[in-house]
């Protein structure tokens, strides 16, 4: 692995750190319950759009497994299984790594729909949610995918210049 390839190691364990310390105090009070951005999420996006899908897969394993762990203990599992899942696809959506802002900005809405309804899936198939899913896509989903597309907004021309780097200095033999 490249030096860059361990920056971007390191800057989504401090998103990591930052989603479960900073991210609450500057969410309004009521809103507590109702938003929980995932920051490394939209960068695991990115990670499978601009760099590879395979990658975006297993750093969303790795760091889904986290926040299964530290954040929600509810049911180990649920959160690496949807954040592997939903990177895969949407790595898979994009076949090029050269996607304009557009075509991104649609990957991270379709992405952050796609996993926070896997994780409803998941709750409500091992019956840790009795909601409608009517009601967590008004209560939770769309306000989260707002601030995750803000978020995403914000990151993208650093993010994306970081990740194409990347890209060029891989050799012809890790590309494959």
């Amino acid at each position: 692995m490249n030096k860059r390839k361990y920056i971007l190691i390191l800057l989504l364990f401090v998103l990591f750190i930052v989603e479960g310390t900073i991210v609450p105090w500057l969410i309004p009070g009521p809103w507590h319950a109702r938003i929980v951005p995932h920051l490394v999420y939209i960068c695991l996006l990115f990670v499978s759009v601009y760099d590879h899908r395979h990658a975006g897969m297993v750093m969303g394993l790795i760091f889904g497994l986290l926040h299964d762990v530290v954040y929600y203990g509810a049911l180990i599992g649920a959160y690496s299984f949807a954040m592997g899942l939903s990177c895969y696809l949407m790595g898979l959506l994009s076949r090029s790594q050269r996607a304009p802002m557009p075509l991104m900005m649609i990957i991270v809405i379709f992405g952050s729909l796609l996993f926070d309804s896997i994780l409803f899936g998941t709750y409500s198939l091992f019956e840790l949610t009795h909601r409608p899913y009517t009601w967590a896509l008004q209560n939770h989903i769309i306000p989260n995918l707002f601030v995750q597309f803000l978020f995403a907004l914000a990151i993208y021309v650093p993010l994306r210049k970081q990740l194409e780097l990347m890209a060029k200095r891989r050799s012809p033999e890790e590309k494959a």
